[in-house]
């Protein structure tokens, strides 16, 4: 049902064919003018003749139907001659075919009306939302992390010096619009036991990009049109930052991979440098969005070592745009032991002060049994939905269903993505934007909306 889409508001392509038809119709009246009717009277005299003989009167009647069907069957030829004409000069320019030139104006035309949305994280959560949203507007800016230092990340980051491009690298194939063998060879892990083995190639790709630019974010740039990507990956900083936490015992772990191994509950996280500086580009994001999305993600590890970039949380703080956090679903072994949604809303701003959070997204379907047993064999659990606490706090609260059990409990992208955009579009009322909701949005989360109101 491709074909469809070309009748969406706003294509820009129903209004050329209205005029194509027009000229049609204008070049045969002018025909019949500079022929004197001659051959529209031969035609008109044969339907009469052949109706008069047949039934000998409905001379009139017949002779309506006979000029709409040929109305249709010249709209008919015209609409097939069209096509045949866009069919020849697309599998020249675009061997995908039609189906994919039809995406292209689509993203064109309609992602590009989207709300510009920026999203803080890292980790696979960040990359789920990611593959959701991107569905509905292209004005994407993710702002990345740069504390990893584990695996393949971590080895490029200490023998080449540079940050560590593995949840870059997951965002941009998050937001790729290419064919899926592009996708799996920047996912592709290296095996052996050789210095390529646990490497993968998009990380590897980024680093040579970063040596021949000289430059991290014109890496990125270049790498995002390798893989058509929809919006833009920015890293929270260009500077090498190392994540610490100080644990309650007092005791203090350096290592974003060490943290959660440390067993201790964790009094605060810091990193170092203090005063790393951001990327202009995020602070221009948070400036210029609609909507900030945090998370999800790793409380800690993912979502506040971002905030902890000099600059960013007041940035954030100053933004117009709606702030909407979204809760992790499931607690996390080693960071979030026993936290609730509130205790994670709490500890955003314990670190980072008041300001930064309008409303909380949390998940209102059940885990199922046996996936609980599964999960809370590693040690971790549902977050319990502390609604009252959050809203005593000055934050208000949106649940929704936003999961997808198979094996593994993790938000699903779709679900998440018209839960938050739909509540995007409520809080920043755009009426030209609105018009997205009619053949996207309108779904079972919407209904969750009306909590919202004051």
């Amino acid at each position: 049902m491709h074909f469809l889409k070309w009748l969406y508001p706003g294509m820009k392509l129903k209004r050329w064919l209205l005029l194509f038809s027009l000229g049609v119709i204008a070049a045969s009246i002018g025909l019949a003018i500079v022929f004197n009717y001659k051959y529209v009277g031969t035609v008109e005299e044969a339907i009469f003749r052949m109706v008069y003989l047949t039934t000998g009167k409905y001379y009139y009647a017949v002779t309506t139907i006979a000029g709409i069907a040929i109305i249709a069957l010249g709209l008919t030829i015209m609409t097939l001659a069209t096509r045949q004409i866009i069919h020849s000069v697309i599998s020249v320019l675009i061997p995908d075919g039609p189906d994919r030139l039809v995406e292209i104006i689509f993203q064109k035309r309609k992602l590009n009306k989207g709300p510009t949305i920026t999203v803080i994280g890292g980790g696979t959560g960040l990359s789920v939302l990611l593959r959701g949203i991107k569905s509905v507007t292209s004005n994407i800016t993710a702002i990345v992390t740069v504390a990893d230092d584990g695996g393949s990340s971590g080895r490029l980051r200490e023998d080449l010096g540079m940050i560590p491009p593995g949840d870059l690298r997951n965002c941009l194939v998050a937001l790729a619009d290419t064919e899926p063998l592009m996708e799996k060879l920047f996912q592709h892990r290296f095996g052996g036991d050789g210095s390529l083995a646990g490497h993968s190639f998009g990380n590897l790709f980024i680093a040579a990009m970063t040596e021949v630019l000289g430059d991290v974010e014109q890496a990125l740039k270049e790498s995002s049109k390798v893989l058509a990507v929809r919006g833009k990956v920015l890293p929270a900083s260009v500077q090498t930052v190392r994540l610490k936490a100080e644990m309650e015992d007092g005791s203090i772990v350096e290592g974003e991979s060490q943290i959660p191994l440390a067993g201790k509950k964790i009094r605060r996280i810091f990193i170092n440098p203090e005063d790393a500086e951001p990327v202009e580009g995020a602070l221009e994001a948070l400036r210029e969005a609609d909507a900030v999305l945090l998370g999800p993600g790793s409380l800690y590890t993912s979502v506040l070592p971002n905030l902890l970039v000099h600059g960013i949380a007041e940035a954030l703080r100053k933004t117009p745009a709606v702030k909407i956090y979204i809760c992790n679903v499931m607690t996390q072994p080693g960071e979030t032991d026993g936290y609730s949604a509130a205790d994670h809303v709490r500890a955003l701003l314990d670190h980072v002060g008041p300001g930064v959070i309008d409303y909380v997204v949390v998940n209102s379907q059940e885990v199922a049994p046996a996936l609980r047993e599964v999960y809370a064999s590693q040690g971790a659990f549902p977050v319990v939905v502390d609604a009252e606490a959050i809203e005593a706090m000055g934050i208000k609260v949106l649940k929704a269903n936003i999961i997808s059990e198979t094996n593994l409990v993790r938000h699903d992208p779709l679900k998440l993505s018209r839960a938050i955009i739909s509540m995007v579009y409520k809080l920043t009322v755009n009426s030209e934007r609105m018009r997205l909701l009619d053949y996207y949005l309108i779904g079972e989360n919407i209904k969750e909306l009306k909590d919202l109101d004051d």
